[in-house]
Parts: C-alpha cells; sequence; structure tokens
C-alpha cells in the first residue's frame, strides 16, 4: 500500500504555516503551496513544450511548462525540481545546471472544483537532448516538443482560440521566454 504524498502549507504570501495536508487535500481547500517548473530550451533557441496528460483533472492535452510538480513536504524546491524532471521525463540533470528565474503567483479556480493556489519556483536550464532521448510518463506527459521563440510567441496570441496553450499563464509564459531569450543572447564581455 502506498502512503499519501504529503505537501507543506503556506500562508497567502508563500510564508510556512508549519503544517502539511495530504496531496489529495490540497487543491479541494485551495490550501496555498510550493511547486517545482522547469523550463528547458537549447543552443538552437527551441523551447521544450509538455502536453499535459490526457487524464491530467486540469487542463488535459494542452501544452505548458518542460516540467512541473509539487514540492514534497520536507523536500526543497531544487529537490523537487531535480525529481520531477527524472519521473516526468527520464533525464538526470543535477540541481546546480538549475538557474532560477523567480517565483510565480498561480492563483486559479476551475469549473471542476479545483483551487489551484501554487507559487511556481521557476527554473531555466540549458540542454542538449534529442526528442527521443526522454522517457515520458504517460501520467504526466502525453508528448514533448521543441518550438522556436517566434513559433512559441505565435502559439500564445492565438491561445484563445488555438487550443494549444493555457491561456490564462500568457503572461507568465512571455516572462520564462525573455529570461530564455536574455541567457541566449546575453553579450559576453
Amino acid at each position: 500500500m502506498t502512503t499519501e504524498e504529503y505537501i507543506d502549507v503556506l500562508n497567502a504570501d508563500g510564508s510556512p504555516t508549519g503544517k502539511s495536508r495530504p496531496k489529495s487535500e490540497i487543491h479541494i481547500k485551495g490550501h496555498y503551496h510550493n511547486t517545482a517548473h522547469v523550463w528547458f530550451y537549447n543552443s538552437k533557441a527551441e523551447i521544450l513544450l509538455a502536453q499535459r496528460a490526457a487524464s491530467k483533472t486540469i487542463c488535459p492535452l494542452l501544452w505548458d511548462v518542460s516540467v512541473a510538480g509539487h514540492v514534497d513536504s520536507g523536500e526543497t524546491i531544487t529537490q523537487a525540481a531535480v525529481r520531477e524532471i527524472w519521473e516526468e521525463i527520464g533525464i538526470c540533470i543535477p540541481e546546480a545546471h538549475l538557474e532560477k528565474i523567480g517565483i510565480y503567483e498561480c492563483f486559479q479556480s476551475y469549473p471542476n472544483g479545483i483551487k489551484d493556489n501554487e507559487f511556481h519556483h521557476t527554473f531555466i536550464a540549458k540542454i542538449d537532448y534529442a526528442l527521443n532521448d526522454f522517457n515520458l510518463d504517460k501520467n504526466e506527459v502525453e508528448e514533448v516538443k521543441f518550438v522556436s521563440i517566434p513559433e512559441f510567441r505565435k502559439l500564445l496570441k492565438n491561445s484563445d482560440v488555438n487550443g494549444h496553450f493555457i491561456s490564462s499563464n500568457t503572461p507568465y509564459y512571455l516572462e520564462v521566454i525573455a529570461a530564455i531569450e536574455h541567457r541566449l543572447y546575453k553579450k559576453k564581455i
């Protein structure tokens, strides 16, 4: 028998409450909590997108962050990021390879009753993998693809009608694109 994962509960400002709750309760009761997000890009200025599994309760089959997941109770944010990378796409990336670009608040409610109050601790990392190098967990990720930054922006412009991205996340996606562009094109001194 598997024991249920516990997630640390936060206050609305992101500070710890000192309490943890079962993962099953987190989105039902709308507890504030941490997640780790990792966006991968390559030397060709392409960003790795993951299509959410068909079985997901929130936004199934939409394209989103390369890897994302909850931070388990007692786990550091970077430990969670490394674990989620391995679990979802089957590659091993050391913590030191992850560059944190910020913490983004994502507070949304969905028609199915889910109350999603997350602090996305967001990392970027440059990788040199081909699509067939990934071993996808089909319970989490349906498919992955690399898209150029211009293509990403084009898809975002039409996300209200094209069913590609979670359109409410557009400002977040644009900030991530800007951070990746900054790393790709920063001037060498």
